[in-house]
């Protein structure tokens, strides 16, 4: 699936410029919000600031189940460009 593969690559290559911060949705409609992450071939570990109802700090996701990542520091659009985004045409 490509979308795992952008993902994937995404998280890989997340600029130092940007905060490694914000929110993970899963195609079940879960929110994950994470402080920072770690990747490990088809699987992104990321951690929680507080845990969630049932303790857990640390949450393992398959790239195939992440539906969209929400970034929380507010931030020009601009600043996104070294991540591959630019203005439409």
């Amino acid at each position: 699936m490509q979308s795992a593969e952008d993902w994937r690559n995404l998280f890989e290559s997340w600029p130092e410029s940007i905060p490694r911060k914000g929110l993970v949705v899963t195609m079940q409609g879960e929110t994950i919000p994470f402080v920072g992450y770690m990747v490990s071939g088809g699987i992104l570990l990321l951690e929680r600031d507080k845990p969630d109802s049932h303790g857990a700090r640390k949450v393992m996701l398959v790239y195939d189940a992440i539906a969209s990542v929400k970034i929380t520091s507010p931030m020009e659009l601009a600043r996104f460009q070294v991540m591959g985004f630019q203005a439409p045409m």
